[in-house]
């Protein structure tokens, strides 16, 4: 099976500007997620999606590959999708594109693993993608948390809300039967769905909740979701990669803590 992972990685960002090159540890962000990908091993091809020249020449003079991206783009998807364009005018087709975020520089082979394997058993799948179950309210409270709720392999609906809502249970009741899950923000696809959903048009749901999935469910996409025991850990603040550093140097570097 042939493999692209493709890291969408932009300069501009209201809160925290510059992030995929701010230094974690003395290396560079996005040099983190492009190693902590190339080490598992299970990607035909890797390429950062980038709209700026500064990511741009630090990834080529780590030795890893990048494209230069619209500026336009509304998303990490859109860019993703116009590096799959430009592999398949070069000839270079491919069975799975994953959308490996470029904020989040921990990301683990087992993740990636499972996301992959599901269109090596189902090849009905379409998007496939990962949940890890809550267990504080903080997380479950906060609107930067993205919740879903699943029926058997399938995605039903994603909210920044604590979803389900429990009825006859305390939140912490519900927290403690272990029905609140997170969304990891991995995505894999198949090519042909991949050039599909960037020509949908934005619809109510996303708008109301800012979340670009909700256009693919609306629209009649089945997104796969599996349970993960393995946390993402994105950056959005300086304050969230002085989190992360101090977390990476008490266990010497290892992303496994």
């Amino acid at each position: 099976m042939k493999t692209l992972a493709i890291i969408p990685s932009r300069y501009g960002s209201t809160r925290f500007e510059g992030k995929p090159l701010a230094k974690l540890c003395g290396k560079e962000m996005i040099i983190w997620v492009c190693e902590a990908v190339k080490n598992t091993n299970l990607f035909t091809k890797i390429i950062v999606a980038t709209d700026d020249l500064r990511i741009y020449n630090t990834v080529i003079s780590k030795g890893f590959e990048a494209q230069m991206t619209y500026k336009y783009h509304k998303n990490g998807t859109e860019r993703c999708e116009q590096v799959l364009q430009n592999e398949e005018l070069n000839g270079n087709f491919y069975d799975v594109v994953v959308n490996v975020q470029g904020d989040e520089p921990i990301i683990k082979k087992e993740q990636l693993d499972i996301v992959l394997k599901n269109f090596e058993q189902k090849h009905e799948i379409q998007i496939s993608t990962l949940m890890k179950q809550i267990e504080n309210i903080e997380t479950l409270m906060s609107i930067d948390v993205v919740k879903v709720v699943a029926s058997q392999d399938n995605a039903l609906y994603f909210s920044r809300c604590p979803i389900p809502y429990c009825r006859d249970k305390s939140i912490q009741e519900g927290l403690d039967a272990g029905i609140y899950y997170k969304h990891i923000g991995l995505y894999a696809y198949k090519p042909e769905v991949l050039h599909n959903i960037v020509k949908l048009n934005v619809s109510v749901l996303e708008q109301t909740e800012s979340l670009e999935q909700l256009r693919w469910l609306e629209n009649g996409y089945k997104i796969n979701i599996n349970p993960t025991n393995y946390d993402s850990f994105g950056i959005d603040t300086m304050e969230d990669l002085l989190i992360l550093e101090k977390k990476l140097r008490e266990n010497n570097n290892s992303i496994y803590f």
